[in-house]
Order: C-alpha cells, then sequence, then structure tokens
C-alpha cells in the first residue's frame, strides 16, 4: 500500500440538499457543522459519538484501533455512469453540428444532422403515389356499386343487338336472347357475378397500392428521424468525432455524449478479492486530481469473470460533486479477507501536522501538556482516517486539529 505523500490530502465533502429549516442561532450552527463534519469518523471508525463530538479544533481526542483487514490497492478508471457513441445510421454529409466538446445540452435536443434532400424528393414522389392510389380506390368503389345496384352483364349498350334502334333492341333482341336453348346468349347470373368478382378484383388492387405508396413514406420517414441524432439524456459532449460537411456511412462514430452527474469508478478486481466485497458497501477511493480521497459506494458488481484475466467488473459510485471526469485515474483499496487481520491506531487526518516532509502530530501528555511528536504514516483506511505504522499507539491522546499556540519546536512540551 502507498503512504501519504507529503502535500496536504484535499478532502471532497458532499452536500446533501434538506428541507428547508428555520435560521438558527451562530451557537447551533456550529454545533451542527461540528457534528455533520465528524459523522464519518464516528461511523467509519468505531469512536463514540462523546469523543467525536470532542474533535473540534483544539480539541482532544483518542487514538483509535482499526480491526480491518488488510486492504490492497487496485488502479481503476472514472466513468460516467450514463455515456453514449451516437452513429451515423444513413450515408450522407455532415449537415448540423450542435457543439464541441464540453457543451450542455438537454434531453431530445439535435446534436447532429445528415442532409435529407434526396429523401425529401422520394417522399415527394411516394406521396403523388399515394394519391393517385387513393383515386383508383375511389373509382374503384363506384364501378363496383354501380355493379351491384345495375348489373352491366346483360346490358344492351355492351352488345352489338342486331343493328336496330336501341329501344328495339331493349324490347326485341334482349328478350329473345334470354330464352334461347342450351347456353346460346349466355347465363346472365354467371356473367353478373364475374363482373362483381372483376370490380372487387380491381377495388383491392388499388387498395394494396395505397398500402404500398403508404409503407413506402413510412420508410422514407425512418430514415429521416435517421438522419437526426438527438440527446437521449441530459449530458454534455465529450468527444466529437466528425465535423461539419463530412461525409458518413453507416456505423460510423459521430458523438459521444455523457451525463457527468454521476461518476463511477471502473476496476477490475482478482477474482480472489471478490469475496471481502458486496453490494452497497464502502471503500476508499483516491482520485487523482488533487489528491481527492472519498468513499466510494460497490454499486455493480458484474456476474462473470474475465476468462483470460481472471478478474471480475465492478463499479463504484463516488459522491456528488467530486472533482475529476471519465478517464481519469483512480486507486480503490479493496480489503483482502483472506490475509491476516492486523489492529493498527487510525488517527483523523486534519490532527497530521507537517514539517516539512515529516508528518507529526500533538499529543496531551498526562499533565495535559502539549507535545509535537514525529509519527510515520501509513494509507488511507477511509475518505478522512489515516493508519499510523509508528509513533502512536491505541488510548493515546492526541488533538484533532493541531493549537494554534503550539510550539513547532520538535520533542518540546507546553503548558
Amino acid at each position: 500500500m502507498a503512504s501519504l505523500g507529503q502535500q496536504p490530502v484535499v478532502r471532497a465533502r458532499v452536500i446533501t440538499p434538506t428541507r428547508p429549516t428555520p435560521p438558527k442561532s451562530p451557537r447551533r450552527r456550529l454545533a451542527c457543522f461540528l457534528s455533520s463534519a465528524l459523522l464519518p469518523i464516528m461511523l467509519g471508525f468505531g469512536i463514540p459519538s462523546a469523543s467525536a463530538q470532542q474533535a473540534s479544533a483544539g480539541q482532544i481526542v483518542t487514538v483509535q484501533a482499526s480491526s480491518s483487514a488488510n486492504a490492497v490497492t487496485l488502479g481503476g478508471t472514472v466513468v460516467a455512469f450514463k455515456q453514449v457513441m451516437l452513429t451515423a445510421q444513413i450515408p450522407g454529409r455532415v449537415d448540423f453540428l450542435a457543439g464541441t466538446e464540453g457543451d450542455t445540452f438537454k434531453k431530445d435536443d439535435i446534436l447532429v444532422a445528415i442532409d435529407d434532400d434526396d429523401l425529401l424528393a422520394k417522399r415527394r414522389a411516394a406521396i403523388a403515389q399515394l394519391n393517385n392510389a387513393n383515386s383508383q380506390i375511389a373509382n374503384a368503389r363506384v364501378q363496383y356499386d354501380r355493379e351491384i345496384w345495375s348489373p352491366q352483364s346483360r346490358s344492351i349498350t355492351r352488345s352489338g343487338g342486331m343493328g336496330m334502334p336501341s329501344m328495339m333492341d331493349q324490347m326485341f333482341t334482349q328478350p329473345f336472347s334470354q330464352i334461347m336453348p342450351g347456353n346460346i346468349g349466355g347465363d346472365r347470373y354467371v356473367d353478373r357475378r364475374a363482373d362483381l368478382y372483376s370490380s372487387g378484383t380491381q377495388l383491392t388492387q388499388a387498395q394494396n397500392q395505397a398500402l404500398a405508396a403508404q409503407s413506402q413514406i413510412d420508410e422514407i420517414d425512418a430514415k429521416l428521424r435517421d438522419t437526426r441524432s438527438f440527446a437521449p439524456f441530459d449530458g454534455v459532449i465529450v468527444r466529437k468525432l466528425v465535423e461539419k460537411g463530412d461525409t458518413v456511412q453507416p456505423g460510423m462514430p459521430l458523438i459521444e455524449f455523457a451525463d457527468l452527474t454521476y461518476l463511477q469508478v471502473k476496476v477490475d478486481v482478482p477474482v480472489r478479492l471478490m469475496a471481502g466485497l458486496e453490494k452497497g458497501m464502502l471503500i476508499p477511493v483516491k482520485i487523482d486530481v488533487g489528491n481527492v480521497r472519498v468513499d466510494a459506494r460497490v454499486a455493480q458488481i458484474f456476474p462473470t469473470a474475465d476468462a483470460v484475466r481472471h478478474t471480475v467488473t465492478v463499479k463504484f459510485d463516488l459522491p456528488i460533486g467530486v472533482p475529476g471526469g471519465p478517464g481519469m485515474y483512480a486507486e480503490v483499496m479493496v480489503p483482502d479477507i483472506s490475509s491476516e487481520v492486523a489492529n493498527v491506531p487510525v488517527i483523523p487526518d486534519s490532527a497530521v501536522l507537517w514539517r516539512g516532509s515529516l508528518p507529526a502530530v500533538y499529543v496531551a501528555t498526562a499533565d495535559n501538556r502539549k507535545e509535537l511528536r514525529l509519527i510515520r504514516l501509513g494509507d488511507y483506511v477511509s475518505g478522512n482516517q489515516v493508519a499510523v505504522l509508528s509513533g502512536l499507539s491505541v488510548g493515546d491522546r492526541i488533538y484533532a486539529t493541531p493549537p494554534s499556540d503550539a510550539s513547532p519546536d520538535w520533542n518540546k512540551s507546553q503548558n
């Protein structure tokens, strides 16, 4: 495990929105601040609430022991909770780009648009075909209705007659053809049924043509929607992979879009360490941005292990407001329960005083004097608790923060 560096450690504190309350007095506000600042110490390391309330400036706390298993530091990567890669769905030329890296957009905002002039022309042609099919439907329906109410199978107008005037044909020729023996003159009922079937077929064909034209319009509309890439959620452009005027093909990446409100750390954990992890537990994490240390929650444990590296992917939720972004390096301290458990003293990092490259703390002696003592620090065991390898013992009393009137000299006690 890496030891604490020279530079002071930056701690991230999550501010959770609460219900508005009436204004408090200055003394009450100070008490609320001190209790909220020391809550992680009480929860993570078993310090009694009475001792935790004393861990304000100039107050004395008792060094506690951490009975946690040894931890293994693993490197991981900060990732966004939601991140998508928008790709081209149709070939064409990029006609519009909404912004560049870092620009924020709301859900359903247009991010990329591809030229659609060709599709619009095809849509107009399909609409014309649909209009023609609708006209054919109307005509076929009229013909079918006329055949029902006024059959044309034995109409005089459909036969040549005997060259007589139409009135004579209607009075003599048609009635005479109906009484001819055999199939001379035909069967009017069969002819009518055939004419009805023909009219119905024409109506069905016209309806099918309209359906085909409408389907073509729907297909073109789907392609028109594919010419626009919309923001799937509120977020920012992480990476832009095309420029206006570029020609793209289906499948080519356009923009990488992410929601940076919630961040996670993605780590490949060796299988032997998985026994020490369970969903919901808090794990110390160090982010490579200003040496920030926070407690992250185990959010997701993948169900299968990598067959080559024998690791399991685990994601840890970071507190809201932590500095950094996707792609940054982070270190996660995963407990190793298979190793021997060690009891080591732990102190709040606010008690550490740096004299050059040497860490020290102020110890309250038995006769209530202040003694500046050199210590050797180990690794963090929590977001604000650090292990002490030498210089202190469990039960020693130290100042939670260095007193302002203490002497900067080594090995000098003060009243």
